[in-house]
């Protein structure tokens, strides 16, 4: 069976730290406040004129670093983004222009923070139906610039940042055991839109909006949905949850990250925590959470990663990886 293997991962962040103390200097609110909440302490902002396509590109190139190889071996990318750098075209090409690649195809996915888990199964399916031999995932967000920064229910939250992976066309025996891609779920239900959505866009208001959330409808639908999705994707693998060596799960609020872990019966220790440090940074926090349990070493070949998101749509779905 032809699988896609994860052969490189990267990561970027924006230089500035905001710190909740940093919030609570324009809006109504406190560190306490902040982290009893959503365990969020800080999160990255992008500089004036530092986009979208610029955190991408960063986590790209790192990525392709990671796997040893140039931009000229990649014949697809899919970017996951809600916060493209124009209406069109898509941010993907910009990104295939700055990392030279001049063949194959490139476009964007929008699926708001289930977006890299969307991408991430997109390519995989282009992949393993011969279509790609080596495809740029990647997930890159600049939430920072569609908050209403005098809704502290929301703006405290989100952060900037970009996340990627490398995935290579391989040989498997078709098993579990084989390295890559496993199996992957996705779900949408439109009739939610109204409980995390933005009030703006080109055919209905001709601006960009800002982000609006029912924080409460938010919570209660994501520990169900996630946890839902995280047992259909084991079961179609044919394993179950005691199997999961690591959890990455989105990053948007602890609460709901140490709910559904509980809901699904995975121990805290094998979940992949990050939301301190980041915020939600949208469909970045799975490749940027997945970078840093790379890098520190928790992660290792051979592991088996288990993937989950929610966002707007509401959309929501999951992977399973074998690293």
């Amino acid at each position: 069976m032809r699988r896609a293997v994860i052969q490189g991962i990267g990561s970027y962040l924006p230089a500035k730290v905001l710190t909740n103390n940093d919030l609570a200097q324009f809006v109504d609110t406190s560190d306490e406040w902040i982290v009893e909440r959503t365990g969020i302490r800080e999160r990255r902002i992008a500089a004036d004129g530092e986009t979208t396509c610029h955190l991408a590109v960063a986590a790209a190139r790192a990525a392709l670093a990671d796997a040893g190889i140039g931009a000229d071996a990649i014949d697809l990318i899919v970017l996951a983004t809600s916060t493209p750098d124009n209406t069109f075209p898509a941010t993907a090409t910009s990104v295939q222009a700055e990392l030279g690649m001049t063949r194959g195809a490139a476009f964007d996915v929008q699926a708001v923070c289930s977006g890299f888990v969307y991408a991430l199964s997109v390519a995989d399916a282009m992949v393993r139906a011969g279509g790609a031999e080596r495809a740029l995932v990647i997930g890159a967000e600049t939430f920072s610039r569609i908050l209403d920064w005098s809704d502290r229910t929301t703006c405290v939250l989100f952060g900037d940042g970009a996340g990627a992976v490398v995935l290579e066309a391989q040989e498997g025996q078709g098993s579990v055991a084989d390295r890559g891609v496993l199996a992957t779920r996705l779900h949408s239900d439109g009739r939610h839109k109204d409980k995390l959505y933005v009030d703006g866009g080109p055919s209905s208001t001709q601006t960009v909006g800002h982000l609006r959330m029912e924080g409460k409808e938010v919570f209660k639908h994501a520990v169900i949905n996630i946890a839902s999705v995280m047992g259909e994707t084991l079961a179609d693998a044919g394993l179950t949850a005691e199997d999961v060596d690591w959890v990455v799960p989105h990053q948007a609020n602890k609460r709901i990250l140490d709910s559904t872990a509980k809901r699904f019966g995975i121990p805290e220790s094998k979940v992949v925590l990050t939301v301190d440090v980041h915020g939600n940074t949208s469909a970045a926090s799975i490749p940027l959470a997945l970078d840093v349990a790379v890098k520190d070493g928790r992660i290792r070949r051979g592991d088996l990663v288990l993937m989950e998101a929610m966002g707007g749509g509401f959309t929501w779905g999951a992977a399973l990886v074998r690293w």
